[in-house]
């Protein structure tokens, strides 16, 4: 064993080079000195060779011994700037890709990133305020720093992706991998079993990952329907079988076996189910539609109704198959990434077809720590795959191209056709698996939701406070008549219904939508106030400029304006109007905090037009029955709920209104109706 030591300013490494074991770094010497640079072959090996080759005091948490003391002042952290040798380390970094690794007091490792420059790039993070809380937390938490060079970004990519995994960072983002996801196997046997399975290492070929359950049982089922597979646990050995140890089970009598357990069918035979089989698995199903359309052809051809009949039942299993799972039919195979975000989760969707069928598909989901960018996020899930399927890719469809540049690989960002069909699947894929996780998440914890939901509110519509009690108006009227206003309330995202309250315009004379809002809103909160109730942390106002002038004006006569923020939505394009502002604010057509407001918005207009139609409608029923002298409200009352209408009124007997009302009354009523 032989041992080299290189001086890099307070840093001495030695590299042991052990025999029989060939070591991914090598010595470069350049302006700045002597660094280690990795090579690209065991990349992936790269956390285990630091530890056995650089010799450094690194244990299982991920802790360097520290080799410099803490020398920041009070105003270096203030102002995110390094200390003395710190600085000295940053300006000797060398202008090439690499790895470095930032450690904090304790000698934990709390970040590791990647770069094309490691000098610019970890020069970026000091001598300035950064937007991020988190990141200038980071940034005062450095004490000392590592890096190792590589030879081109998609490397540093790697090996980044393997310093995180072994290290877990606090800093770093989060690929939250917390489940296994299902395989489809054939095992090594004289007659294989095809199953579905999450085990690892089973003497077997195994096919997938499959995004969910529910795939790779369809995948089984279509299996299942077109070959007589065995789905016994028997070891079936030929001497086995020739000693008869066996029963035929309930599969063979229903024609789902061909009784491999008692050799009715040969070795042979049963590979050529095999060999359809991995078609299927590899995505070669409308290779295998096509070959039994033609056999199914053939056989009738002949004659041979009940061989074509029965060829024909497994066509169409599995064109149905197709039908749901061939999305689309490029003549090469196609790889294809989708992305999502939601706050900060981010989810991508990977998916590899082969003929146009899905063959692999994983859903990932990474959790921001800083202020990543979605190309770094995507570029992460590509190392993933590459590490994780040991995958080389050649074209891949993106929604975007990535922040690193991948060798050999060519990103494809389509508009139209084939390609953006397949993206779009895989966009309606990550969109859903983000839905469920979402779900799943608020499922299991409510109020970790509202609390979401609330603080995106909160930031989408530039609150001060969360948004936890909205109320919402608007009026309703026909040229003038009846006129009435709605409030509905909704607490924490949730309408309150017991809170919701109907307005009867007194004051406003004539269809004036603004006189008619300011009006209510005085009311309103006029009456909140005296009767010592909480106001609103957001009122909404339906409507734009007008409605949202005269409702700010009502918040400065009673003073509450700044005290309750208020914002006014057009129905057109769901623009949102702010006090003062020239311009609506558009917030995306996806977000939940408008599909709040919204749903508020529709809720209100609802619940208003519910009760104007009411309104109406009594004033047309009572106003002709109130003509008739002698005939109060009273007895109007009871007539409508007999009768329900004023049709059914006129046409009644003189007997039947005297049983509800009385000969006087039931009189006036016919004679009033009966006169021309």
């Amino acid at each position: 064993m032989s041992e080299k030591t290189i001086s890099d300013n307070a840093d001495s490494i030695k590299i042991d080079d052990v025999k029989g074991k060939p070591s991914i770094f090598s010595l470069s010497e350049n302006k700045d000195g002597i660094c280690l640079v990795a090579r690209q072959e065991e990349i992936d090996q790269a956390i285990e060779n630091i530890l056995a080759d650089v010799g450094r005091n690194i244990d299982e948490n991920g802790r360097f011994g520290l080799e410099i003391q803490p020398d920041r002042t009070k105003e270096d952290l203030a102002n995110n700037r390094p200390g003395n040798h710190l600085r000295e380390k940053i300006l000797n970094l060398p202008e090439a890709p690499g790895v470095y690794m930032y450690i904090d007091k304790y000698g934990k490792v709390i970040y590791v990133g990647k770069a094309k420059r490691l000098k610019r790039r970890v020069s970026s993070y000091f001598n300035r305020k950064h937007d991020s809380v988190r990141t200038n937390l980071l940034v005062r938490n450095i004490v000392d720093m590592r890096y190792i060079v590589v030879p081109s970004e998609e490397d540093a990519l790697h090996l980044e992706n393997a310093m995180i995994k072994a290290y877990k960072p606090h800093y770093n983002v989060l690929l939250k991998d917390d489940k296994s996801y299902p395989w489809i196997v054939i095992t090594k046997e004289l007659y294989p079993r095809v199953f579905m399975t999450r085990e690892k290492g089973l003497d077997a070929k195994y096919y997938g990952p499959y995004s969910s359950v529910q795939s790779a049982k369809l995948m089984l089922q279509l299996i299942r329907d077109t070959f007589p597979l065995r789905s016994c646990l028997h070891t079936l050995t030929e001497q086995n079988i020739a000693k008869g140890k066996y029963r035929l089970c309930l599969d063979y009598h229903i024609k789902k076996c061909a009784g491999a357990c008692r050799g009715f069918i040969n070795p042979e035979d049963y590979g050529e189910y095999i060999t359809r089989i991995r078609q299927i698995l590899n995505g070669e199903t409308v290779i295998l539609e096509n070959h039994l359309k033609s056999e199914m052809t053939r056989l009738s051809e002949e004659w041979k109704f009940e061989e074509a009949q029965a060829i024909k039942e497994k066509y169409e299993s599995v064109r149905k198959y197709n039908a749901k799972t061939v999305i689309a039919s490029p003549e090469e195979d196609v790889d294809m990434f989708a992305y999502d975000e939601n706050g900060d989760s981010a989810y991508v969707n990977f998916m590899h077809l082969h003929h146009g069928a899905v063959v692999q598909s994983l859903n990932m989901e990474f959790r921001r720590k800083l202020a990543e960018t979605k190309e770094e996020i995507l570029s992460l899930a590509i190392a993933e795959i590459t590490r994780r399927f040991n995958r080389k890719f050649g074209k891949v469809i993106v929604p975007f191209v990535p922040d690193v540049e991948f060798e050999g690989v060519e990103f494809i960002v389509p508009q139209r056709g084939e390609k953006k069909k397949i993206l779009d699947v895989g966009m309606k894929n990550v969109r859903q698996y983000m839905a469920d996780k979402e779900k799943m998440a608020e499922k299991l914890d409510p109020e970790r939701g509202v609390e979401k939901l609330m603080e995106q509110m909160k930031n989408d519509f530039r609150l001060e406070v969360q948004p936890r009690h909205i109320e919402c108006f608007d009026n309703s009227n026909i040229q003038g008549t009846n006129p009435v206003a709605s409030c509905v309330v909704f607490r924490n995202g949730k309408p309150s219904k017991k809170d919701y309250r109907h307005f009867i315009i007194k004051t406003v004379e004539g269809p004036d939508d603004f006189a008619s809002m300011k009006e209510v809103l005085h009311r309103r909160y006029s009456r909140l106030a005296a009767e010592g109730e909480d106001l609103p942390q957001l009122v909404v106002v339906d409507g734009g400029k007008g409605q949202l002038s005269a409702a700010v004006e009502a918040f400065d006569e009673m003073g509450i304006r700044g005290k309750v923020a208020l914002v006014g939505i057009a129905k057109r394009l769901e623009e949102i109007y702010f006090p003062g502002d020239q311009f609506p604010l558009y917030i995306d057509k996806k977000s939940r905090s408008l599909q709040v407001i919204q749903a508020l918005r529709d809720e209100a207009h609802r619940f208003g037009i519910t009760h104007h139609r009411l309104r109406r409608s009594k004033g047309q029923i009572t106003s002709e029955l109130d003509n008739i002298k002698g005939i109060g409200e009273a007895t109007s009352k009871i007539l409508m709920t007999k009768f329900k209408s004023l049709k059914k009124i006129k046409e009644a007997s003189f007997e039947e209104l005297e049983k509800e009302i009385g000969p006087a009354k039931a009189r006036l009523i016919q004679s009033y109706f009966a006169t021309p």
